[in-house]
């Protein structure tokens, strides 16, 4: 057989193939089923839904709200018109049975405290191997080796909530009067509700971790302590410090770093900022800390921010232009609405000061260029295009680092890179240096999502319950295909549109701090939102034997993503030769047809099995989750 010059190029289906056509799950590095739990909703299950989206998530609630939602940039249903509101969703469904729930209405009776335990169960139902294994069931308090883990923000409450099941005792250590790190001191109050987070801590907290707080590794307490006390650490810090910029009078009175401004307001400690602010960022820090400002509270008035006029004017400047700014879109929109003034394409060129030496203003230059050809931070500047913008304080939100002053190299006998991270050991975040140290979340590869904050803690705890306990941990995918009966879908799912998140008017939310921006979904919304999902995991299966070429399938798909072709005009590879090979077996035709799928185009209307005159093509959900198995035997 000749191989055409050109051809179409395909893929043979494996497992690895069905699961990449599930992109939200595949996009998410905790690998929730999000399309599980969508289709729950839409379904009118919300119970499972919750389940699915708690199994791998210690903190779904708190997810459900301020999730960068890598599962909505990857949804399919956005090559369609716009992607499933699936962090929305989320939230929908941890507001019927989530913490957030229970703290709300605790439970009074035993029938509700059965169901209370059942839905608890979510939780360990991604280790629910590894329970097995060590022959405990999830509400036995832990007894195994203690482990110190600094820092208690997303990455040390994912660690501290596996390591606790796994039956180790987690201690966490947090300098803070309040536990959760920067979800609580850097996240406002209007993004995520205080009492959300208390609700999460508190579900850890009864796995059987402690909390130490107001306790400060390097000042109260030695690392080296620490080590001696405890038979592993997990350094889980994050990134609490504000980048400066290599300028002139940055530590000048009325310069303040984005992140400490919104740490102060957090624990309501009282900074100056007068009546115009000035806000240098782009991303969604940089946003937080301008929309913070905006909010007007009689307390803050008074006391947080002793500023008793009122701030009158916030203006954001950033290097990039509107298109190129890191920050989400509804960040820059409700920002818009909320009376804040953007400036893009500037960058600082000189910051001002009076005789006095206090802030009074900043010089910007035109900023031509941000990314260099190869897509690299090189941004060039026109230095004669120049802006001055007065005002009574500066907020910097240009970039955050982790401070790793409490480490002694030396003393601690603990190498660091020569960006100051600590030197691991890239497969387990083990110290080279220091076998009973272990790094993850923002200490360990710079800022980034909060669900790759969670995904490293779990990750760690699975390290360190290898290193204490001397059993080889792996991950075990679980997975089905199951043919679909009768299989249908919601009318006209195809043609709905994404809905439009409810909001509280600007005026409304900018009166307080804590007034959310965000509201919940109604259930008629959530039903409509979801029935919107393409169900990825759904696929069409071809039956070679049964199919007699009569080309309807193609003719009656509604995103021409079907072709039947002759197998010539395929590129041909070794995996189609041995396809050829073994349908050519034992036959005598001369030439073989296909049918080839372009899979983004694919709709799952199921039109195609409902036109085959042969039932050739039916309609199965692949499915599969990842679970923890330990090994039998201990590790020599």
């Amino acid at each position: 057989m000749m191989e055409p010059e050109r051809g179409y190029r395909v893929e043979i289906p494996d497992t690895e193939y069905w699961k990449r056509q599930i992109n939200c799950q595949c996009a998410c590095p905790l690998q929730t089923d999000a399309r599980g739990y969508v289709r729950a909703i839409a379904g009118g299950d919300d119970q499972r839904a919750y389940r699915l989206a708690r199994g791998p998530n210690p903190l779904a609630s708190i997810c459900g709200r301020i999730c960068g939602a890598p599962c909505e940039v990857a949804c399919r249903r956005g090559t369609v018109d716009r992607p499933i509101a699936i962090r929305a969703l989320k939230r929908f469904a941890c507001e019927q049975f989530g913490v957030e729930v229970r703290e709300a209405d605790p439970v009074d009776t035993v029938e509700e405290a059965a169901a209370e335990a059942e839905l608890q169960n979510a939780a360990v139902e991604e280790v629910r191997h590894l329970l097995r294994h060590a022959r405990r069931a999830p509400t036995d308090k832990p007894t195994g080796p203690e482990v110190a883990i600094v820092g208690s923000g997303p990455t040390g409450l994912a660690a501290a909530h596996d390591l606790a099941l796994l039956g180790l005792q987690p201690i966490v250590y947090e300098m803070e009067p309040l536990a959760a790190g920067m979800l609580h001191l850097g996240v406002p109050a209007y993004r995520l509700p205080r009492g959300v987070i208390r609700a999460e801590v508190e579900a850890i907290r009864q796995l059987g971790v402690e909390f130490r707080l107001g306790v400060t590794v390097g000042t109260e307490v030695s690392l080296e302590q620490l080590r001696a006390d405890h038979e592993a650490t997990l350094i889980a810090v994050g990134a609490k410090s504000s980048r400066g910029l290599p300028l002139a009078n940055i530590d000048a009175p009325g310069v303040i770093g984005g992140v400490e401004f919104l740490r102060s307001v957090a624990l309501r400690e009282p900074l100056p900022l007068g009546r115009k602010v000035i806000v240098i960022g782009g991303g969604n820090v940089a946003f937080d800390v301008a929309r913070t400002v905006m909010r007007q509270e009689s307390y803050d008035v008074a006391v947080t921010a002793r500023r008793r006029p009122g701030v009158e004017e916030v203006h954001l400047c950033a290097l990039e232009s509107l298109e190129e700014m890191p920050a989400d879109a509804i960040e820059i929109e409700e920002a818009e609405e909320e009376g804040i003034e953007r400036h893009n394409s500037v960058g600082p060129h000189e910051i001002l000061t009076d005789e006095r030496g206090q802030f009074f203003g900043v010089v910007f230059k035109r900023c031509t260029r941000v990314f260099d050809d190869d897509g690299r931070f090189s941004p060039q500047f026109d230095e004669t295009d120049l802006m001055t913008l007065q005002g009574d304080c500066l907020l910097l939100s240009v970039g955050q680092r982790v401070n790793f002053d409490f480490i002694d190299p030396e003393g601690d006998g603990i190498a660091l890179t020569e960006r100051g991270f600590v030197e691991v050991d890239p497969q387990t975040g083990q110290s080279v240096t220091a076998p009973d140290v272990f790094v993850a979340g923002d200490c360990a590869y710079g800022p980034k999502l909060a669900v790759h904050a969670l995904a490293s803690g779990k990750q760690a705890a699975r390290r360190i319950y290898s290193h204490l306990t001397g059993r080889s941990l792996s991950t075990e995918d679980v997975e089905q295909h199951q043919p679909i009966a009768g299989y249908a879908r919601e009318a006209d799912y195809e043609k709905i549109p994404r809905i439009s998140l409810p909001t509280l008017s600007p005026a409304e939310r900018r009166t307080s701090l804590s007034k959310p921006v965000e509201l919940p979904l109604s259930e008629e919304a959530a039903r409509q939102e979801a029935s919107r999902c393409l169900d990825c995991g759904v696929n069409t299966i071809f039956d070679g034997e049964k199919c007699i070429l009569c080309g309807g399938c193609v003719d009656v798909c509604p995103t021409l993503c079907l072709k039947l072709v002759a197998l010539e005009e395929i590129e041909q590879d070794a995996g189609v030769e041995r396809l050829a090979d073994a349908w050519q077996h034992d036959r005598s035709e001369e030439s073989l047809s296909a049918i080839i799928k372009d899979e983004e185009r694919c709709i799952r209307c199921a039109l195609c099995a409902e036109r085959c005159p042969t039932e050739a093509i039916t309609m199965e959900r692949f499915s599969f989750t990842e679970g923890w198995v330990a090994s039998e035997t201990d590790a020599a």
